[in-house]
């Protein structure tokens, strides 16, 4: 198999393949397959979007406040979410 690469990719890659002591081909069948596992749930991530370009995934406001209401404020407090630092108060 042959691929095109520009030089300055080449010889980078050549100094990073030396430096971590492996050869060029691994190297690339490294960096393929971490590429490949990036990108592997592109295909659900793309039919979700399908989906919710079409549906709204708006939560109906009746049933929000009635899960709202319904969880006890002391409840609510206790949960380990609820205490994290991003969360504002």
């Amino acid at each position: 198999m042959a691929i095109s690469i520009p030089d300055s990719v080449f010889h980078a890659a050549e100094a990073l393949a030396k430096r971590m002591g492996m050869s060029r081909s691994a190297l690339f069948r490294r960096a393929a397959g971490n590429y490949v596992e990036a990108h592997e749930h592109d295909r659900v991530r793309d039919a979700l979007d399908a989906v919710y370009a079409k549906e709204s995934s708006d939560v109906d406001e009746i049933p929000a406040e009635m899960q709202r209401v319904s969880l006890s404020k002391e409840r609510y407090l206790k949960t380990p979410w609820s205490t994290c630092p991003c969360r504002k108060s």
